[in-house]
């Protein structure tokens, strides 16, 4: 796509170090710029990587990468920088010259965030000091402990507070970057980057950070997130499309309609995955019985649940709690 110099196009910088998780980088750099395929030229996204050193940064995977710019030339506006993490960051010195360049960022900046364990480089700047924010599960404890001002939510796959966005570990960076997207551009562009990227679209902020939430994000205060609460707090009731109409106020055929256009699925293909999605977290947690897990999460009988973890996950409930070590 050809560069434009049109003002409305958003400047992004995403800070990189030695050692720096590649998939960190790459992950949330991929969805901007499929965005920029899906919008006109003069709406998408300037991508700039930003780095304490000049020359070629070492990920820890071996890859090695180039910056555009310099923390110290990369002085001008930003829509959104973001910094990535890395395997070491929770336990190295804090680089003061990273730090001084996201103070200094975020006073120009729309948006102010972090990849991963990127959060441990906002918190040495001071940058997360009464302010909600996430990490990669393992280190959640860490974080807390080493920023004690922040509010630490451990089990978010991204997170909004004001200003500031986290993201959950490694590929939670592309579940943040579809958000951003679909807060420019609307759900259905980040909808679309999703299905070419061939990943969840998308898993909501809120959601735990084992459990990909299939669906496409809606205005919190839609008819459609009423109902998809509702579903979530009601998942052992029959969740009849006439039901599932009333709470949307709306006609049976009027509400199945505007469902599949704002989310991309039926009612009762969001009522199976969600069910699907509270077993797992159920599976992930607890020794409870099957036949409790599966009357809880409305599939009525264990074997009914069985049928279902086949069909969309190619493995029994027995086997998937076994991945998480509960026998």
């Amino acid at each position: 796509m050809k560069k434009t110099d049109s003002t409305s196009r958003r400047k992004v910088a995403l800070a990189i170090f030695p050692e720096v998780q590649a998939l960190d980088v790459a992950g949330p750099l991929d969805v901007l710029a499929e965005a920029n395929t899906f919008v006109a030229p003069g709406d998408g996204y300037d991508i700039e990587m930003v780095s304490v050193d000049s020359g070629a940064i070492r990920a820890s995977n071996g890859t090695l990468m180039l910056a555009h710019a310099t923390c110290d030339a990369a002085d001008g506006y930003y829509d959104t920088a973001l910094v990535a993490g890395g395997p070491g960051m929770p336990d190295d010195a804090p680089d003061p010259r990273l730090g001084a360049w996201l103070v200094s960022v975020s006073t120009r900046c729309r948006r102010l965030g972090s990849i991963c364990t990127g959060a441990f480089a906002l918190g040495h700047a001071g940058l997360l000091d009464g302010r909600a924010a996430t990490t990669l599960w393992c280190h959640t404890d860490k974080l807390a402990r080493a920023f004690p001002l922040a509010r630490v939510e451990p089990d978010r796959i991204w997170v909004r507070d004001g200003q500031l966005v986290t993201s959950a570990g490694v590929t939670a960076g592309i579940d943040l970057a579809l958000a951003l997207v679909a807060e420019d551009h609307g759900p259905r562009v980040s909808l679309a980057v999703a299905k070419r990227l061939v990943v969840y679209a998308q898993r909501r902020g809120g959601q735990s950070q084992f459990s990909p939430y299939l669906g496409a994000l809606v205005a919190d205060d839609s008819p459609v997130a009423r109902v998809q609460s509702f579903v979530l707090a009601h998942l052992n009731e029959t969740l009849s499309i006439q039901q599932l109409a009333q709470v949307a106020k709306m006609s049976e055929r009027s509400f199945a309609r505007v469902f599949v256009e704002t989310t991309d699925i039926t009612p009762r293909e969001f009522v199976e995955r969600a069910r699907v999605d509270a077993a797992r977290n159920a599976l992930e947690s607890s020794d409870r019985p099957l036949k409790v897990i599966a009357y809880n999460c409305g599939f009525g009988t264990a074997e009914r649940m069985r049928t279902v973890f086949k069909k969309r996950l190619g493995v029994s409930p027995n086997d998937y709690r076994a991945s998480f070590g509960i026998a």
